[in-house]
């Protein structure tokens, strides 16, 4: 057993390395291939594995990740923002596309009951590949991306009342069932504790509420204090875990309350540590999610009925399509956007795999019934990355033509800053620059330090900024510029390479510790940088002049003219950094330079010598 699931895991590992990234080197997107990567190893293809579902079982935790991750993002006044999103688009969007699937379902000869059935498990989309897509086009906070979180938040909901309604809507046109059912209905009037099941579920959502605030949060705290970063990730899948069984407990959804429990989280400073450690694995499991569901299409029902699946198809992508971008219309969204919406939530949903088979189990659905639909909800999910591709290669460049900001503009008081390290150094920085108007991410790995802060009102989030996962928690794609205030100079280097490697388009200003620090960083492109003592050290040495009876305007053009010669010795001396000789005896021979500069230029008050000692060392 033992062996076969290693087996199991290796060939899935394997196929995901060998096609997922051909699939995306063609713009077809990853999701195309782990179900390209399904198929060929799943029991329709070479039969590598073919226990699917307990893989689909262990890949649905990744939904429920994701949803987490997604409420780690959303604070819970920006839900609120969204509130009419959430009534017009997502509930709308449910009922709508219900009434109609029914009606066309109807008119093929289904009855009322089962036709209802099928429009409800057809209307829901699937968050796995909407929001993976989202994240991937970065545009989630962008206006397609917060209708299509609102729609399918709505939806993840909606799950519930849907599961509740199939077993009455099965028992239609059997009487001795329905007046069994009836029956039961009455004596849950009667009986007084069935009145108590809301009473419970507002109880679990208040506990959950104030054990987010007054226990987990201290539990991170403490977490992050011991240092132990696998610590850390374990108690993130431990709340991940605890969130969902809390709302499957009371009747809800998992990927509901993991939502849930990541909005609660929100706003704490260990939120993009959180993310961070958590996002591997919600890559991992939906990728295992993908690749199960393309081993689950059964390609005997594909071939037995062909036409029969292409039109279901079809009708249902077209159908949502036409929906959504006629919703969409009333938020007076762009035409590019609202096609690009309906394209991402055109497909049938992983949640439709659950609620066709709790009907099939009530009797509403037959066998060969639910064979055609299962396949036909995966190869739904199949033709959302082909018109993704062709949305972005034949539509958009025609429909969305609005003028992309150019490259120059100047920095906007609004746009996006990350501070790295919120010491000494980061904090009179960020200072300024929120004196400004600018908005910031301040990001610290000292809890101490960030609790010390807060008492004076100041948010500051718990992270490692050497972690390129971490960078990217933090919203780096996004920034227009990353502040490096961290100490230590190996540190500020690691973190460079990263934000030069992986966001190149982002500016730097970084904190040097000396003349060799500036020079590593500047070899890194970096060129916006300060020697952490040099200034201060200037503005000292002009101060003592002052005390030994120096004019100050004098003491003050003396500390400016020594500022700008070791800025230009600094830049001058980079081209020759790694030849000792010739760096010292540039060093040199710019001291003499400096000596000369300081006595001929710059006039000394006639009753001071011009004799001086031998200039110090500048940093």
């Amino acid at each position: 057993m033992e062996d076969n699931l290693l087996l199991a895991i290796f060939v899935l590992l394997a196929a995901s390395i060998a096609l997922v990234p051909l699939f995306k080197a063609a713009g077809l997107g990853t999701v195309l291939g782990y179900l390209a990567a399904g198929v060929l190893i799943g029991p329709y293809g070479l039969r590598l594995v073919s226990d699917t579902e307990v893989i689909r079982h262990v890949s649905e935790f990744g939904i429920v990740m994701m949803l987490f991750l997604i409420g780690l993002d959303l604070q819970p006044s920006e839900i609120w923002r969204m509130r009419h999103k959430v009534l017009g688009l997502g509930v709308t969007q449910v009922v709508v596309t219900t009434a109609l699937i029914a009606a066309v379902l109807h008119f093929t000869g289904l009855s009322w009951n089962n036709a209802i059935i099928i429009g409800m498990a057809l209307a829901m989309s699937s968050t796995a590949i909407a929001m993976q897509v989202i994240e991937q086009r970065n545009i989630t906070r962008t206006d397609t991306g917060r209708a299509g979180l609102a729609i399918l938040l709505v939806q993840d909901v909606a799950v519930i009342p849907i599961l509740a309604a199939i077993p009455i809507l099965a028992t239609i046109g059997s009487s001795a069932r329905l007046d069994a059912e009836l029956s039961q209905a009455v004596s849950a009037l009667d009986n007084p504790t069935d009145w108590l099941t809301p009473l419970i579920v507002l109880g679990v959502f208040a506990g959950a509420l104030a054990g987010g605030r007054y226990l987990v949060r201290p539990l991170l705290d403490y977490v992050a204090r011991t240092g132990l970063r696998e610590a850390f990730t374990a108690v993130g899948l431990a709340i991940v875990v605890g969130a969902a069984l809390l709302t499957q407990f009371i009747g809800l959804s998992p990927a509901l309350g993991a939502f849930i429990g990541g909005v609660l989280l929100a706003d704490s400073e260990y939120r993009h540590e959180l993310h961070s450690n958590l996002e591997p694995f919600k890559g991992l499991l939906l990728g295992l999610f993908f690749i199960s569901v393309g081993m689950s299409i059964a390609f005997s029902v594909l071939f037995s009925q062909p036409a029969e699946l292409l039109a279901l198809v079809i009708g249902l992508v077209t159908l949502k399509i036409i929906v959504l971008m006629a919703l969409s219309a009333f938020f007076r969204m762009h035409l590019a956007d609202r096609l690009l919406l309906a394209i991402l939530l055109s497909q049938a949903g992983e949640f439709a795999f659950v609620v066709l088979q709790f009907a099939r189990s009530a009797g509403a659905l037959q066998g060969p019934e639910f064979d055609v639909l299962s396949v036909g909800v995966a190869l739904s999910m199949a033709t959302t990355p082909l018109l993704i591709f062709a949305f972005d290669k034949l539509v958009a460049p025609r429909l969305d033509a609005r003028r992309q900001p150019a490259p120059s503009e100047p920095i906007h008081t609004r746009q996006k800053i990350v501070v790295l390290g919120y010491g000494r150094f980061g904090q009179i920085i960020t200072r300024m620059l929120r004196a400004q108007g600018f908005q910031m991410t301040l990001i610290d790995d000292d809890p101490a330090q960030i609790d010390l802060v807060r008492r004076f009102g100041v948010k500051v989030y718990y992270g490692d900024g050497s972690r390129i996962e971490m960078l990217h928690a933090a919203g780096i794609a996004q920034a227009q510029l990353v502040v490096i205030a961290v100490g230590g100079s190996e540190r500020i280097l690691t973190i460079a390479r990263h934000l030069r490697r992986h966001f190149p388009h982002v500016a730097i200003a970084a904190r040097a510790v000396d003349r060799g620090h500036a020079h590593e960083l500047m070899a890194l492109g970096v060129d916006t940088f300060e020697r952490e003592t040099f200034l201060s050290a200037i503005r000292l040495g002009t101060k003592a002049l002052t005390k030994l009876g120096y004019d100050e305007e004098h003491a003050i053009a003396l500390g400016k003219a020594f500022e700008a010669h070791d800025n230009q010795l600094l830049h001058e001396s980079f081209a020759v950094r790694g030849d000792e000789d010739a760096y010292v005896g540039m060093v040199r021979q710019s001291m003499a330079l400096l000596d000369e500069a300081m006595t001929s230029d710059i006039e000394t008050p006639p009753h001071l010598p011009v004799d001086k000692p031998p200039a110090p060392r500048s940093d």
